[in-house]
Order: structure tokens, then sequence, then C-alpha cells
């Protein structure tokens, strides 16, 4: 996706050879006319896949996740990082190991919103070792739901997360692929 591309070229800050700021559109300050544009473009690859429910964990993943529904028509569920009063009992459960923050969350959804007749699309941010995609695909298969695909905003293909996912046969369509970031300098496959 061009647009996306340019927006990371010219937006995006490069804080190290793995770590890529794009605070000023997608994980801070959001673009909305960038973000209905990338749903747009995800719900064109997964039409026809039969998605009847988008997972995303919270909180950069939400707005991608959230135009493609409204392409799509259908729901869209976060994963939520933290134990509320509201979500206690009968929870789908995972443990997500975040790269850029060095640390391990559970996240959780409730099994009242994702069920076994649903297949799922999983939309997040960014692809880095694929921690978060795979403890959401923990919780879709714990649901007994089936899995149409994967969307991802920005790839650091320079790391292994979408190698493992599409070696174990998981469809991951990515709108930017970044190939790397030495020397503070952004470059896409």
């Amino acid at each position: 996706m061009e647009r996306l591309k340019q927006k990371i070229k010219e937006e995006g800050t490069v804080l190290s050879n793995t770590v890529l700021k794009v605070d000023a559109f997608l994980n801070h300050q959001i673009d909305p006319v960038l973000m209905q544009e990338i749903g747009n473009t995800f719900a064109e690859l997964f039409k026809g896949t039969g998605v009847t429910k988008i997972v995303t964990l919270e909180s950069s993943g939400i707005a991608p996740a959230m135009m493609t529904g409204l392409q799509l028509g259908v729901p869209v569920v976060f994963a939520r990082k933290r134990k509320s009063l509201t979500l206690v009992d009968q929870l789908l459960s995972a443990n997500v190991y975040s790269y850029t923050k060095n640390e391990t969350n559970e996240i959780s959804v409730s099994n009242e919103y994702l069920i076994k007749k649903d297949k799922v699309l999983i939309i997040d941010d960014f692809l880095a070792n694929g921690q978060a995609v795979l403890g959401i695909m923990n919780i879709v298969e714990q649901a007994g739901a089936s899995l149409a695909g994967v969307g991802i905003v920005i790839e650091k293909g320079f790391q292994d997360g979408g190698e493992v996912l599409r070696t174990n046969g998981v469809r991951v369509e990515s709108l930017a692929i970044i190939d790397s970031l030495q020397n503070r300098n952004v470059t896409f496959r």
C-alpha cells in the first residue's frame, strides 16, 4: 500500500534497528482517512472468505480492525490486556510477550463474543516476532472458531513472525513489509 509506505517514510521515526515509531498516524494519533483506506484494503483482500468476526489486540489494532469491520459488516472484538470488573467470567485467555514493551501480558476475550461458528480475521498494527498473533490464534482455537487469516498493517520482515506464521499455513496479508531499519533508514520489500 503505497500511501501507507509514504506515511511511514514521512512521519515514522526509526528509534533503533528494530523499533519504528508510528505514533503520528497509527499508535497514538490516528489518521482516519488512512485507516479507512487500510480497512478497505483488508476488506478487499479477505472478501469472500466468510469472515464473521474480526479480532484484534488492544489498543493499536482497534482502529484498523474497526475500519475493516465496517467494510465487511462484521463485529470487531478486541482482546483486553488488563482485567476489569466487567470481564471476569468465562474468559478465553493467552499469554503474549510484547517485544516493544519487554513484558508478558495475559490477554482475554469473553467466550460470549467468540464462538465455535465464527470465522475470524485477525487484524493488528505490527507483526514482529508473531507473539500477539499467536496469542490471539490460541484464543480462537480455545473458542473452537476457525481462522480466515491475518491482516497486518506493518510487518517487520527482518524478524521471524511472518515466516513462522506462513510456514505454519496461516494466510498473512501485510500492507507494508519493512526489510530493514538499519542506519535509521526504512527500506521496504
